[in-house]
C-alpha cells in the first residue's frame, strides 16, 4: 500500500493567545507538528504533506530538515477545503492519512493499527470514547452499528450530544474516492466551512465499507486549543515518560510526577533520580547514577556510578566514571572530565579537559583548560582565560597542587608536580616540581590604633 500524509497545520489558534502559531508550541520542548511529523514519518509513507496558513514561514522553517510537500492554505475554510488542497500532489492508487497538527500524543502503534484495516475501498475513521465529549464531533450509528455519519458538535442535537464515542479528526482514505467526495462538499452548516467529516454520508450513499479504529489512549486523540490542554498533554507525556524509563531501564524515580524529560534518556541498571530533574536533549546515564534534586542536565553522557548532588546544571559535557559532582556545580559546553574526577560546590567549569582523579571542590572558575592527573585546586580559584577580545589557553601539569584564592591569567601552563602558593596571582609559565608564589611580604604595624569615631 502507497501511503500519502496530510498534516493539516493552517489554523491560527486564537485561544492560545499568542502570536505564535499554535502548532510550533512547545510540548516536552518539541513543536506540537514535530511530535506528528516524527510519528508520521515512522510509517514510511509514500509522501508527506503540511497544509500550512498562519505563521506558514515559521512553520516551514521549523521543519525545513524534512522531506515535506507544502501546501499552502490561503483561506481557511474547513478542514475538507484544507485537504482538497494538498490532492493535487497526490498520486490516486495511495491511501490518504490525514492527521491534525494539533494532536501531538497519537502513536506510530495506533496509526499502523488504523493502517493494517485498510484496503484500497474502504474509509477508515479513528475513534475514542470519551466521558465528557464535549467540543468533539460524534460518530453516528444505525441500528446495526454501521457508522452513518459525523455530527461536529455545533450541529449536533440534544439525542447526538449523548452519543460518547467522537471523531479523533484522523481518517484512512482512498485517495481516488477522496478526491471525489471533495468535490462534492458544501458548506451548509453551522461554521459555514466544507467538512472534512461529511465525506462519511457520501461514502455510505456509494455503499463504500467503513470501518473504524479504537485509539489505545484517549490522550492519543486530545487536540491542543489553548494552554490548559497544552499543560494537561505536556503532564500525560511526562508521565509516560516516567514510565518508560521505569519499565524499560528499572530506573528508580523517588516521585514519578516530578521528572521532565525533554529529549530521549538512556539509563543503565540501578540509576536512581531524585525529584525536579530536567533532561533536555540527548541523555545517557551509565549505570548505579545517582541524580540529585533540582538539576537540570542537557546532552550529557554520564558515566558509571557518578553521583550528582542537588541543584546542579550540565550541558554538553561528557563525564566519565565514579565521578562526584556538586552540590551547585555548573558544567558548561564542551567540559570532558575523567574518571574518579570530583567537581564540588559552587564551580563553574567550561570547554575544558579534567583528568582521572583530579579535584576541584569549592568555589571557583574553570575555563579553557586542561588539567592533569591527580591536580588539586584550592577554593577561590580561577582561570583569567578572557583578555576582552580573544580566549587564551591554561594548561595544568600532573599532580600540580593550586592554592586557595589563585588567579591563572593565560595562556599560562603550570608544570607537573608544581605547587602554586595561596593567594598568587600567575601571568608565567611555572616550573615542575617547585613552589611559585606572587604575594606582597606582609608585614605589621607596631603602635598602630584602629580610628574611633567622634
Amino acid at each position: 500500500m502507497k501511503l500519502s500524509i496530510i498534516i493539516l497545520a493552517a489554523g491560527l489558534g486564537k485561544r492560545m493567545r499568542s502570536e505564535l502559531p499554535k502548532v510550533l508550541h512547545p510540548l516536552a520542548n518539541k513543536p506540537l507538528i514535530r511530535h506528528v511529523v516524527d510519528g508520521a514519518l515512522a510509517l514510511k509513507p509514500h509522501s508527506l504533506h503540511v497544509v500550512y496558513g498562519h505563521g506558514g514561514d515559521q512553520v516551514r522553517a521549523t521543519l525545513s530538515e524534512f522531506p515535506i510537500h507544502w501546501v499552502h492554505q490561503a483561506e481557511q475554510l474547513g478542514t475538507g477545503h484544507a485537504v482538497a488542497q494538498a490532492m493535487p500532489d497526490i498520486i490516486d492508487d495511495s491511501m490518504v492519512l490525514v492527521l491534525c497538527g494539533d494532536v501531538p500524543l497519537i502513536t506510530a502503534a495506533t496509526l499502523e493499527n488504523l493502517c493494517s484495516q485498510a484496503d484500497n475501498n474502504s474509509l477508515g475513521i479513528l475513534t475514542v470514547e470519551l466521558d465528557n465529549p464535549q467540543g468533539y464531533g460524534r460518530i453516528v450509528r444505525n441500528a446495526a452499528g454501521e457508522v452513518e455519519r459525523i455530527i461536529e458538535e455545533k450541529d449536533a442535537d440534544a439525542a447526538i450530544k449523548q452519543i460518547k464515542e467522537i471523531n479523533s479528526g484522523i481518517f484512512l482514505i482512498p485517495a481516488a474516492h477522496l478526491r471525489r467526495w471533495l468535490g462534492s462538499l458544501n458548506n451548509d452548516n453551522a461554521q459555514g466551512e466544507y467538512y472534512l467529516t461529511d465525506i462519511v454520508s457520501l461514502a455510505v450513499a456509494e455503499n463504500i465499507p467503513i470501518f473504524t479504529s479504537a485509539a489505545h489512549d484517549v490522550y492519543e486523540v486530545m487536540g491542543i486549543n489553548n494552554r490548559v490542554q497544552l499543560a494537561t498533554l505536556e503532564r500525560q507525556y511526562q508521565k509516560q515518560q516516567a514510565y518508560e524509563l521505569m519499565l524499560d531501564y528499572g530506573v528508580t524515580l523517588h516521585d514519578p510526577s516530578r521528572i521532565d524529560i525533554r529529549g530521549s534518556v538512556e539509563a543503565g541498571h540501578d540509576v536512581a533520580i531524585d525529584v525536579n530533574v530536567v533532561f533536555e536533549g540527548e541523555i545517557k546515564l551509565g549505570n548505579k547514577v545517582k541524580i540529585g534534586p533540582n538539576c537540570i542536565i542537557r546532552n550529557a553522557t554520564i558515566g558509571d556510578g557518578v553521583e550528582v548532588l542537588s541543584n546542579c546544571v550540565i550541558e554538553n559535557v561528557v563525564i566519565g566514571d565514579n565521578c562526584k559532582i556538586g552540590p551547585l556545580a555548573r558544567l558548561r559546553p564542551d567540559t570532558v572530565l575523567a574518571d574518579n574526577v570530583h567537581i564540588g560546590n559552587f564551580v563553574e567549569i567550561k570547554k575544558s579537559t579534567v583528568a582521572k582523579g583530579s579535584k576541584i571542590n569549592h568555589l571557583s572558575y574553570i575555563g579553557d583548560t586542561e588539567i592533569g592527573t591527580e591536580v588539586n585546586i584550592g577554593a577561590g580559584t580561577i582561570t583569567c582565560n578572557y583578555d576582552g577580545t580573544n580566549k587564551h589557553k591554561t594548561i595544568i601539569g600532573d599532580k600540580a597542587f593550586i592554592g586557595s584564592d589563585t588567579q591563572l591569567i593565560a595562556p599560562v601552563t603550570v608544570g607537573a608536580g608544581a605547587t602554586i602558593g595561596a593567594g598568587s596571582t600567575i601571568s608565567r609559565d611555572t616550573p615542575d616540581d617547585t613552589l611559585t608564589l606572587s604575594r606582597t611580604p606582609q608585614s605589621t604595624v607596631p603602635g598602630w590604633q584602629r580610628p574611633i569615631k567622634k
